[in-house]
């Protein structure tokens, strides 16, 4: 991404496929980001179908990521979103519009589903603390009775 010209803060993670689309360089992503498999648009290609009327017509927006955010697997980040900071963006949404700090967010078009606040509170009531144990799968298959 630093390469393409865009901007990402620190300990940021990309895991699978991501696609930064043809304007990288407007893209700017925080401090503690993590993304998977996922496609940014900077532009809005819809306006092909003016280019015979409007050879140079172009509309592009830059994209901008908070700090502490996490985006779900093949989501899809539309030009001009901002998306705030402490925010969880649940897999397979579609960005249209920009979304506020401390909050989940989910769906086609991605709408709030709950405050950061609640969702962190039932993470906890939902812990099985395995991270990083190394007893982890015996575990899981013993805890949901996998034979």
């Amino acid at each position: 991404m630093r390469k393409l010209g865009g901007k990402v803060g620190s300990n940021c993670r990309f895991i699978g496929e991501i696609s930064f689309g043809s304007e990288p360089y407007l893209i700017k992503i925080g401090n503690n980001v993590s993304i998977t498999s996922s496609h940014f648009v900077n532009h809005d290609g819809g306006v092909w179908v003016f280019r015979r009327d409007f050879p140079e017509i172009d509309v592009i927006k830059p994209i901008d990521i908070g700090d502490n955010v996490f985006i779900g697997s093949h989501c899809i980040i539309m030009p001009g979103v901002t998306i705030g900071s402490n925010v969880v963006v649940g897999a397979g949404s579609i960005i249209t519009k920009s979304l506020d700090s401390n909050g989940v967010y989910a769906g086609v078009p991605a709408k709030y589903i709950k405050s950061i606040d609640d969702y962190k509170q039932s993470s906890l009531e939902n812990n099985l603390k395995t991270k990083g144990s190394p007893t982890k799968k015996s575990y899981l298959i013993n805890h949901y009775k996998i034979k």
